[in-house]
């Protein structure tokens, strides 16, 4: 038998925030696959005889490796099971997807994704702003600030990400973001370009920081809270004027 696996992007952790499609896919799960920051309410709403698999990833901790991940959500889909691969945020963007469908394909098993509402656009709506604006931010880019090693990823376009007219969102990028900061700065980004820190976005324990690029750098080389974040530098992190 061969069964079916759905991706279900399950949004920044507001179980309102997922799609209709996502908790129709959960509800019909013979087996959940989780991310940790996909768990919680969100996986009250699955199916309560479904098996339910952590299989997260977070920094500084063991993790399951990816191979192994692959691995199980084949092994259960050969058995003939509708399974649900619940992937944070967006499973599309820094969700290491691609390795996960390509062995769900070589494996002959039919699948499909299901969109979801990524971090950056929740944490914009937390923080009251746009991502864009005529004339002064045009341009969105979305980048990792974390690699394999947890370091500053290589071959980064440091000119691109310091146009200050750019909305440039930052993913995993709370330990390295003095070096980034630094890096950009030197490349023309002005230290006093507005900076949003946003932890744990559409959660009870969320907290949102207005800053600059250059005290943001020095906040995060002091003290950092384990809370993941992501971090919105440009002309709209600043807010928007009443």
């Amino acid at each position: 038998m061969t069964g079916f696996v759905t991706f279900v992007s399950a949004g920044p952790g507001d179980p309102e925030l997922l799609t209709v499609k996502a908790v129709k896919a959960l509800e019909r799960a013979d087996a959940v696959l989780f991310d940790d920051l996909s768990s919680g309410p969100i996986l009250a709403l699955a199916n309560r005889k479904a098996d339910m698999v952590g299989v997260g990833k977070r920094a500084g901790r063991a993790s399951p490796k990816q191979d192994h991940v692959s691995r199980l959500l084949v092994d259960y889909a050969l058995t003939g099971a509708h399974v649900v691969r619940l992937k944070s945020g967006d499973s599309g963007i820094f969700g290491r997807l691609e390795e996960e469908l390509t062995a769900v394909r070589a494996a002959g098993i039919p699948c499909e994704i299901i969109p979801g509402v990524t971090s950056a656009s929740a944490a914009a709506a937390a923080a009251g702003i746009p991502l864009t604006r005529r004339q002064h931010a045009q341009r969105i880019q979305f980048i990792t600030a974390a690699d394999v090693t947890g370091n500053l990823p290589p071959g980064l376009n440091l000119p691109a990400l310091a146009d200050p007219q750019a909305t440039t969102v930052i993913y995993m990028g709370k330990r390295t973001f003095p070096a980034l900061a630094a890096a950009l700065i030197a490349h023309g980004l002005p230290p006093e370009t507005p900076a949003l820190l946003a932890e744990a976005v559409s959660t009870p324990d969320q907290n949102l920081h207005r800053s600059t690029v250059a005290a943001l750098a020095e906040r995060l080389a002091q003290d950092r809270s384990p809370l993941p974040g992501l971090i919105l530098v440009g002309p709209l992190a600043e807010g928007v004027a009443d």
